[in-house]
């Protein structure tokens, strides 16, 4: 199933489908290692449910909402 990195539970994996994010926001996301293909974990979120933190290619990285609306990940 292919779902917003936005919907992703804690703890739940997945892998990178595509980025549709254009312009610099779309650069800065792909520049950060989220590209297609790549497997990823969503570690936590704020209490507040924004940001988000993730785990991809060992390391840790923290997305905004409005970011992780932009990647697209088929779930496992």
């Amino acid at each position: 199933m292919i779902i917003k990195l936005r919907e992703m539970q804690e703890n739940q994996t997945g892998v990178i489908v595509s980025v549709k994010g254009s312009g610099e926001l779309g650069r800065r996301i792909r520049d950060m290692g989220l590209v297609p293909g790549k497997e990823i974990k969503v570690q936590g979120r704020a209490p507040l449910f924004d940001p988000v933190s993730l785990r991809i290619m060992g390391f840790t990285l923290t997305l905004r909402n409005n970011e992780a609306d932009f990647i697209q990940v088929e779930v496992n």
